[in-house]
């Protein structure tokens, strides 16, 4: 006959056993971390995306409006008119968060207390003009900012 020695329930747990124990639990706690992550990653926003969101600096919303900018084509090479554009922002208080003159956007707040989004988008035509789209959520900004920005361009 076999005789299997069982432990009794008085009996303690070695330290090596609880070692194994809380290594076996910080390993699962590790997978599902790992499994959040891939899907938080794997979203409909991207990771950088959704932190630019959360920071106040996201764009994202500014390019969806675009669809429905207030469009103006002015006789400013590209690199002129993005300065100037900048220059006429900064003047009139509007509160810069975002630029990229590689990506032919400046993104900005009405001012640093009116948080409302404005996007101004630049599209080089030829070497002598440019077409500026201004988008926003906000009609009221959108038009705003237009009229701030092109009674300035003009002078």
């Amino acid at each position: 006959m076999l005789k299997f020695k069982c432990q009794n329930s008085n009996d303690k747990i070695n330290s090596n056993s609880k070692s194994q124990i809380s290594k076996l639990k910080l390993f699962h706690l590790f997978i599902i971390f790992a499994f959040s992550f891939l899907i938080l990653i794997s979203g409909c926003a991207s990771l950088n995306e959704g932190i630019k969101s959360f920071l106040g600096v996201s764009t994202k919303e500014l390019e969806l409006a675009r669809k429905n900018a207030i469009t103006k084509t002015v006789n400013y090479d590209y690199f002129s008119c993005y300065t100037k554009t900048y220059d006429i922002l900064k003047e009139k208080g509007s509160y810069i968060y975002s630029q990229d003159i590689n990506k032919h956007i400046i993104a900005v707040y009405l001012s640093e207390k009116d948080t409302t989004p404005v996007g101004i988008f630049f599209k080089e035509i030829d070497s002598k003009n440019t077409q500026i789209e201004i988008a926003s959520p906000s009609t009221y900004a959108k038009e705003l900012i237009a009229a701030r920005l092109f009674s300035g361009l003009e002078k």
